[in-house]
């Protein structure tokens, strides 16, 4: 498992886990950042900070300290 915000633009993966408590916790789940979704990353800004990733069938763009505490698991997109 790596942290999410070290995937590179068009990879896809799993999340296995969000490691975060409290609100930011919350909030990550709020957003459909839950275990077993798989996600791909569409890139990131000029300065590296947001990062832009595919969700589901909608956008949603994470700082890369909330995307740190997202696990998760690089998915083969070979078929």
């Amino acid at each position: 498992m790596l942290p999410l915000h070290e995937l590179k633009p068009g990879q896809h993966a799993s999340i296995e886990s969000v490691e975060a408590d409290g609100a930011i916790g919350q909030r990550l789940l709020e957003m459909g950042l839950l275990e077993g979704e798989q996600i791909q990353v569409i890139g990131f800004a000029p300065l590296g900070d947001p990062m832009e990733i595919l969700l589901r069938d909608y956008r949603l763009s994470l700082r890369r300290t909330e995307a740190a505490r997202v696990r998760v698991k690089l998915v083969s997109t070979e078929r």
